[in-house]
C-alpha cells in the first residue's frame, strides 16, 4: 500500500507494527486511545531490553524522551498540547508519530497560513447542496479539527503562529468548551468533542511576533518545547535514519560513507558556531542550518550521484549541494560561504586530507559559478 503513495502517513508506514503493539498491549488506555500511553513512548522512542518485547521496535524521533512523555501525558488530559521549537527540529515528525499511535490517523491536519480562515478549524458548506436542499448538515462540510472532534481523536493544527488572531481565537472554544456551534441551522445544531479529542499545534520559535498567541489561548495549550539537536551523535542518528528511508523510498543501493556524513555534520557545527558569533543578520546565512536542512544536502546530493554521477556519493557533490541548498541570498550568502571555504575548510582539508580535499575543491566550483 505504501508503494502507491509518494509520502505514507506513519500510521500506514508503520502499520504492521502498530497492529503488533496493539494486540499486546495491556495497559491502560485512556479514552478512545488505540495503544496505552507506555506503548505510545516504546513506538515513538523504540523498545529497550528491559521493555520485555517479542520483537525489536525502531527508534523513530530522536530527541530526550521527557518531552515525548510530556507531550503523552498532556493528549491524555484535557489540554491541548504546542511543540514549539526552532525550524527543522521534528515537531511535525512528533506530532505525525503521536498522532499515529494514539489514533491511528494522523491527516486530520489544519495548515497555519496567512490565507487560514476561521472556517478551515470548524465548518464550510458545499455550495451546490445547499442551493439544492437548503443548509443542513449533510451539506455541511466539517474541518480535519470538527472531524477530530466527532471521532474523538487527535486534529493537527500546523504553524499555529502562521494564522491570524481570528483564527487563533476561534479555537479557544474548541479548547476550552469542547464544542463548536452551527447558528445556521436550528436543530442539530452544535458538534460535541467525543472522549479522546485533543489537538496538537506546532509553532516556529522564529515565528515570534508575526502572529503571537493570546494569553487565553496559551493558557489552553500545554507547551513543550524542542530544542535544536547539539549532540552529533544524536544529529548523526537522524540523518542516519532519514536517509535510509530516503534510500528504501527510491530503491536506490547506496552506502553513505561514515566519513562524508562526519564532514557532512562538522561543516554544519561550523557554520552553527559562525552564526552564533556573528554581529549582525547579514553575517549570518538565511538558512537555520537545522537538521532538517542537513537532510536535504545530503538527499540532494544523493539523488544527484544516483542520476547523474557513478552512483557512489563523493565528496565534490555533497560540497555542490550543501553550497546549492545554503547560498540563498546574493551577495550575502555567497560571502558568508566563500568566506567559510577559505578560513574553515580549506585548514581543515591541509590538516585532515580525506574526503575534506573533495569537499573543498566541489564548494569551490559551485562558489565559482555562482558568484
Amino acid at each position: 500500500m505504501t508503494d502507491d503513495m509518494l509520502r505514507a502517513p506513519a500510521e500506514v508506514k508503520y502499520a504492521e507494527e502498530l497492529d503488533h503493539l496493539e494486540s499486546i498491549d495491556d495497559g491502560p488506555k485512556p479514552f478512545s486511545w488505540r495503544l496505552s500511553p507506555r506503548m505510545v513512548r516504546t513506538f515513538i522512542l523504540g523498545s529497550e531490553r528491559s521493555d520485555g518485547l517479542d520483537r525489536d521496535v525502531p527508534q523513530k524521533w530522536f530527541g530526550d524522551r521527557t518531552f515525548v512523555e510530556r507531550a503523552i501525558v498532556t493528549l491524555a488530559s484535557d489540554r491541548g498540547l504546542l511543540l514549539i521549537g526552532d525550524p527543522g527540529t521534528g515537531k511535525s515528525w512528533l506530532a505525525e508519530l503521536l498522532s499515529a499511535a494514539i489514533s491511528r490517523n494522523s491527516t486530520l491536519v489544519v495548515q497555519g497560513t496567512a490565507g487560514t480562515t476561521e472556517d478551515h478549524i470548524k465548518y464550510s458548506w458545499n455550495v451546490s447542496m445547499v442551493i439544492a436542499k437548503g443548509q443542513s448538515r449533510e451539506s455541511m462540510i466539517p474541518s480535519p479539527i470538527m472531524t477530530a472532534m466527532e471521532r474523538g481523536v487527535i486534529g493537527r493544527f500546523e504553524e499555529l503562529t502562521r494564522s491570524t488572531s481570528d483564527v487563533q481565537d476561534a479555537l479557544i472554544s474548541i479548547l476550552s468548551e469542547k464544542y463548536v456551534s452551527i447558528p445556521e441551522l436550528d436543530t442539530d445544531n452544535t458538534v460535541f468533542a467525543q472522549p479522546g479529542f485533543s489537538i496538537i499545534a506546532t509553532a516556529n520559535s522564529r515565528d515570534r511576533g508575526v502572529n503571537d498567541l493570546s494569553s487565553a489561548l496559551k493558557r489552553r495549550f500545554n507547551f513543550v518545547r524542542i530544542p535544536v539537536v547539539t549532540s552529533k551523535k544524536a544529529e548523526s542518528e537522524i540523518v542516519r535514519f532519514r536517509t535510509s528511508e530516503l534510500l528504501r523510498r527510491h530503491r536506490i543501493e547506496l552506502e553513505v560513507a561514515p566519513s562524508l556524513l562526519e564532514v557532512l555534520l562538522q561543516s554544519f557545527a561550523d557554520l552553527r558556531a559562525a552564526a552564533a558569533s556573528a554581529r549582525s543578520d547579514d553575517e549570518k546565512l538565511e538558512s537555520a542550518l537545522s537538521t532538517a536542512e542537513q537532510i536535504g544536502v545530503l538527499e540532494d546530493a544523493i539523488l544527484h550521484s544516483q542520476f547523474f554521477g557513478e552512483r557512489a556519493l563523493r565528496a565534490e557533490t555533497l560540497a555542490s549541494s550543501l553550497v546549492g541548498s545554503l547560498a540563498r541570498r546574493t551577495p550575502e550568502d555567497l560571502a558568508i560561504l566563500n568566506k567559510f571555504w577559505h578560513g574553515v575548510v580549506e585548514p581543515r582539508s591541509k590538516k585532515e586530507e580525506g574526503e575534506w580535499q573533495g569537499f573543498l575543491a566541489g564548494g569551490r566550483e559551485a562558489l565559482a559559478k555562482l558568484s
